[in-house]
Parts: structure tokens; C-alpha cells; sequence
């Protein structure tokens, strides 16, 4: 029987996949596999849920859409994890707290989860999302030989994008984090949960900074809303962006695939 709404079948998929919350970004990223889109399987568009099969360096590899939030990033990992996917990395954009900068790279060793998702994985209990080992020294390798200015550390999985918390978003900066986004937390608890019963299920999850927050109490000249003063450049200058992290995922992805 297909996934309810990945409607694909085991064998569909390779073990290794990317997964993009954009849909745009995972037909991008399926262009750049070997042969282009042409030689590359469309293996799912139910619900703009786009996914494609090819190879990269010869090493398949497959790239899945999760759209926005750990809800819906929870279903497509669960089915994706049915049809037999063992290793994730997430290619996405985050906002970066200071002194991080438009384009640099985050490897995102954990993600504390500021997400409803967190209590319903973790039973309601404190839960502790952390990456594989292997796939953060994968995505930190392929970044770096890239020439992207590259930080590995923890990151913030949250729910709200506008956060109307009285201290603004910019209060998990001060606290060491290194920047915000809305899906992490979620992949990582599940990849954790599937070895905690023997899979060799890992993941990861790579970020270009799209946004730069800063804190109001030193930059009162930037932009503002409510509490968060941010920076985005142009939405062309952000796909750029991207499409530079975008190809140290895919060597990456053909590293821990071979």
C-alpha cells in the first residue's frame, strides 16, 4: 500500500535523502543531480509534496519536500521511514543570531525543541534532539571545501516565526544558540527513536542564514518588529545563498552514500 502522503512505494526512495521544507527547493536541488531533471525520477507530487530519485556522483540519492513546521516535516519522515530512507539531512535557511552573517553556513549539532512536537515525541518528558556524529562531519567536510564560512553548534527548533515572547527570538542568542528555524528538532528525535531500536537510521541538517537578528539593545537603526530586529537581503540573494549550501549537501549526501 502507498505512504497516505508521500504515495510512494518501497524501493521509490534512496537511503539517503534530502529534505528541504521548500518544494521549490527540492525540484532545484533535483536539477543538479547526475543528468539533470531529466534523468532524475519524480517520484511523488501529491500534495505539492514534491520528490525526486537520481544519483549524485553516482550514489543515489533521493530529495523529498517537508514543507514548513515540525508537523508536517514529522509525517513525511514517518513515511519516508517506511519506505526504508535511513539517512536525513535537512536543507534549510535559518535566522542566525550575531555575529553570524547573510550566507554562513550552520551544521546543526542539536536543536532544542521549542516546538509542540518535542512534548508529544518525548512522551512529555525533557528531550535532548542531537544529530549523528557522522553526518555533521559529512556536512561540515563538503561546506568547508565549498569555501562557506561554516559553524557547527546548537540551534533552536521553534513553532512561531513571528515570536511574540516579551524578550523577542533574539533571547536564545543570548544563551549560546546559534540560530533559530522550525524543523530540526522533530527530524532528530525521530532518527534517535529508530536507532533506540537497532535501525541505522541518522540524520542531520544544514542551514544557510537567510536572516540575521539582531539584538534591538545594540542595533536600534535595523529593522523592527516587536521586540526582533532583523536583516534580509533581496529573496534572489537568499536563493543564491542557498544554492551554495545546496551543493555541500549533495557531496555531502554522496559521501554517506557510498
Amino acid at each position: 500500500m502507498p505512504q497516505i502522503h508521500l504515495h510512494a512505494e518501497p524501493g521509490d526512495y534512496a537511503k539517503v535523502c534530502l529534505i528541504p521544507g521548500d518544494p521549490n527547493r527540492a525540484t532545484r536541488i533535483a536539477a543538479r543531480f547526475d543528468g539533470g531533471l531529466e534523468a532524475t525520477k519524480l517520484v511523488t507530487s501529491h500534495r505539492g509534496l514534491l520528490g525526486y530519485t537520481g544519483t549524485v556522483n553516482g550514489v543515489p540519492v533521493s530529495v523529498q519536500t517537508t514543507m514548513m513546521g515540525t508537523p508536517t516535516t514529522s509525517i513525511v519522515m514517518e513515511e519516508l521511514l517506511n519506505l526504508g530512507v535511513e539517512t536525513f539531512i535537512r536543507v534549510g535557511t535559518t535566522g542566525g543570531f550575531e555575529p553570524l552573517n547573510i550566507g554562513d553556513v550552520v551544521v546543526a549539532m542539536s536543536a532544542a525543541a521549542a516546538t509542540g512536537m518535542g512534548s508529544v515525541l518525548g512522551a512529555g518528558e525533557p528531550t535532548a534532539p542531537t544529530a549523528d556524529f557522522e553526518v555533521v562531519k559529512a556536512l561540515e567536510a563538503a561546506a568547508q571545501a565549498n569555501g562557506l564560512v561554516t559553524h557547527v553548534g546548537p540551534v533552536v527548533t521553534s513553532d512561531v516565526f513571528y515570536d511574540p515572547h516579551p524578550g523577542g527570538v533574539v533571547r536564545w542568542g543570548r544563551r549560546g544558540y546559534l540560530s533559530v528555524e522550525m524543523e530540526t528538532a522533530a527530524v532528530y528525535l525521530l532518527a534517535m527513536r529508530e536507532r533506540a531500536k537497532g535501525r541505522p537510521v541518522r540524520a542531520g541538517s544544514i542551514l544557510t542564514v537567510s536572516d540575521v537578528l539582531a539584538d534591538p539593545d545594540f542595533h536600534p537603526e535595523v529593522r523592527t518588529i516587536g521586540e526582533n530586529s532583523w536583516y534580509r537581503p533581496p529573496e534572489e540573494e537568499v536563493t543564491r545563498r542557498v544554492d551554495l549550501t545546496i551543493g555541500a549537501a549533495m557531496a555531502a549526501a554522496a559521501a554517506l552514500g557510498a
